[in-house]
């Protein structure tokens, strides 16, 4: 019955450690691929405008004030004064591109981000997307150490040994995914101080991207400490059930020493001592009282 809730127990946290690193995979693959870690809106001034008159004001560009606008004789005004001259166009950035609503805010113009960090922190940029991948497949192999440790053809110590290095990936991978979050944060930062002019927004923040980094390095270490706890309870187990055998093994020797002694002792009778008196042989060996003589009996007592 002990035994059976054991290996329960045992298998419901390996589950657990194999869902906290299936999440944390999907997570930190999700993500890599988006570009929203972060997103934020830039002032830029609103283009001219292009091609015949609308009957409806375009609020995305200016208009002048007269339709012949090839015409260099005529003096153009533009009634659009203070605020009215800009825009604010919607951005987002992840490690690989960085997306700006176009002039006419239908869809999304990208540009890779490697244009846009400063020239000095580039390297950094590639030491970033390096750790990623690192986090990405030392995440991957210690999910599949813990899949694969569930097989049932390995002995007990191999699914041992494959836990030991399938928590070890895992915690590897969260330090490199942790490096890499960080990396990430100070290249943007650098940017948004330094960057090109025509890139640089009027105000941002994190987006959903960035929090699914941080929640896959938090259920990545989740699974590391899962299968950690897992692997060192099973050796503090063992140790405890070898310290019971060892002890258990001490008590029957003891037991049989003890019974072997009462035999001798109802086999000579109650009248046999140890004489190590002998000059030729240390061992002591039993005497029967009955048959010493009268003066070696006193000599004795």
């Amino acid at each position: 019955m002990v035994l059976t809730m054991m290996l329960e127990e045992r298998g419901r946290r390996a589950s657990l450690a194999i869902t906290l690193n299936f999440v944390a995979f999907a997570f930190a693959l999700s993500a890599v691929t988006t570009n929203f870690w972060c997103e934020g809106t830039r002032k830029v001034v609103k283009p001219f405008c292009t091609g015949p008159p609308l009957a409806t004001k375009q609020s995305f560009c200016i208009r002048f004030n007269s339709s012949n606008i090839n015409d260099s004789r005529l003096v153009q005004y533009i009634w659009e004064t203070g605020d009215d001259k800009f825009l604010m166009r919607k951005f987002h950035t992840g490690i690989f591109f960085s997306c700006e609503q176009a002039a006419d805010f239908k869809g999304f113009v990208c540009r890779d981000f490697s244009e846009i960090a400063p020239e000095q922190e580039r390297g950094v940029l590639w030491l970033c997307i390096v750790a990623e991948s690192l986090y990405l497949s030392l995440l991957f192999t210690g999910g599949a150490m813990l899949i694969l440790e569930q097989c049932p053809c390995f002995s007990v110590m191999n699914k041992l040994k494959l836990n030991a290095f399938a928590a070890m990936c895992i915690a590897l991978s969260g330090l490199c995914g942790m490096l890499a979050h960080m990396m990430f944060s100070t290249i943007f930062q650098l940017a948004v101080a330094i960057g090109p002019e025509d890139w640089r927004p009027t105000s941002w923040d994190y987006s959903w991207s960035y929090v699914l980094a941080w929640g896959s390095f938090g259920t990545c270490m989740g699974s590391a400490v899962t299968a950690l706890n897992r692997y060192t309870k099973t050796i503090v187990e063992f140790k405890y059930k070898r310290r019971n055998i060892e002890k258990n093994l001490r008590l029957k020797q003891k037991l049989m020493e003890l019974e072997l002694l009462d035999q001798m002792w109802n086999t000579t009778g109650p009248g046999a001592v140890l004489d190590t008196d002998s000059p030729h042989d240390e061992t002591p060996y039993l005497v029967d009282m009955d048959y010493l003589p009268e003066q070696q009996g006193e000599e004795y007592c």
